[in-house]
């Protein structure tokens, strides 16, 4: 661990948030990132303690601040230099995906009849078809 603070951005790439350092600084300009609650500037010193927040759709993630790497860090290390205090709800959102119906149609099949429509709904919010 190096020093005892680090820019936003910086530590953001270190831990694995983005790719790359430009988009954590990205991120902070376009006000996705928030440290204490509060929106933070890319140059914003954090100090071991501090809480991390930043959205990537349809997620905002949550870090404690535990340390400072030198340079970025293997996946394994993350654990190492940021407490993840991600609520599992926030989580859950990226399988909303997955549960999605998707009802597929014949290609040259045409626009859905009305009984058709009907029962599409019925499939999807469980309503009564008539």
């Amino acid at each position: 661990m190096s020093g005892e603070s680090s820019r936003v951005d910086k530590w953001l790439w270190c831990v694995r948030a983005y790719k790359t350092r430009s988009e954590a600084a990205e991120a902070c300009k376009s006000g996705r990132v928030r440290v204490n609650g509060v929106e933070a500037k890319a140059s914003r010193e954090l100090k071991v303690g501090d809480m991390v927040s930043f959205r990537k759709a349809p997620v905002t993630y949550a870090y404690r601040v535990a340390g400072f790497p030198k340079s970025r860090v293997a996946a394994k290390l993350v654990s190492e230099f940021a407490d993840d205090q991600t609520p599992p709800e926030e989580l859950g959102k990226l399988n909303v995906d997955r549960l999605t119906i998707f009802v597929q149609r014949e290609k040259g099949s045409g626009r859905p009849t009305k009984k058709e429509r009907r029962q599409i709904d019925f499939l999807m919010d469980g309503s009564n078809p008539s």
